[in-house]
């Protein structure tokens, strides 16, 4: 009953299916549609911009898969593979840690795996730090994998996390993937890493 869709945007680049929508009347003059009878009409149009600013956007590279109820095609977990350009500035940072924290807010389970060890910044860490979460010691490290889901009991809210710290040679951890607040999946990532490595060759 879940569905899994993995997601990749190299920076400004993304790849999706899209629809094209075809406009009906290709004759008409901008601004201009049918009404009754096929008298064309105008249609309201805003006043020029009041702001007109061109600046930088950090756009950070995004790697992940999106796990979905089926039926409701409502999100219920997230894989979040950190790449080196969410860890090289501080507004990419901040973009990473701020979508983990509204996903957890919204009772999606949250899993990082950060392999990314020529960068120091933790942002499993920088996610505590925005939650007033005591800090552990594989937040303090340079490269590790987390599960974190929030969960709602009466009145207050509680983040629980699973944490392991990793090391280049060593096996990758399993982690739980919650689904719901009693199912939880074993997200082996060592066996999905072999797996992709035997694939790509």
């Amino acid at each position: 009953e879940y569905i899994a869709q993995p997601r990749v945007r190299l920076g400004t680049m993304m790849e999706i299916d899209v629809g094209a929508l075809e406009r009906e009347s290709r004759d008409l003059a901008p601004g201009r549609v049918r009404g009754e009878a096929g008298a064309a009409v105008a249609t309201w149009a805003p006043a020029a911009p009041a702001i007109l600013l061109d600046a930088e956007f950090p756009d950070p590279s995004e790697y992940e898969v999106n796990i979905y109820l089926q039926d409701e095609f409502r999100l219920v977990a997230a894989v979040e593979l950190v790449s080196p350009s969410n860890k090289d500035r501080p507004e990419n940072r901040q973009t990473f840690v701020n979508k983990c924290e509204a996903l957890l807010k919204k009772d999606v389970c949250v899993t990082i795996v950060d392999p990314v060890a020529n960068r120091t910044a933790n942002l499993y860490g920088e996610l505590l730090d925005e939650l007033d979460a005591p800090r552990t010691a594989v937040s303090r490290s340079t490269i590790y994998a987390a599960t974190c889901r929030g969960r709602r009991t009466g009145p207050r809210w509680r983040l629980e996390s699973w944490e392991h710290e990793l090391a280049i040679g060593a096996a990758l951890p399993t982690l739980p993937l919650w689904l719901s607040p009693d199912f939880m999946v074993p997200l082996e990532l060592e066996a999905t890493y072999e797996d992709t490595c035997r694939a790509l060759r």
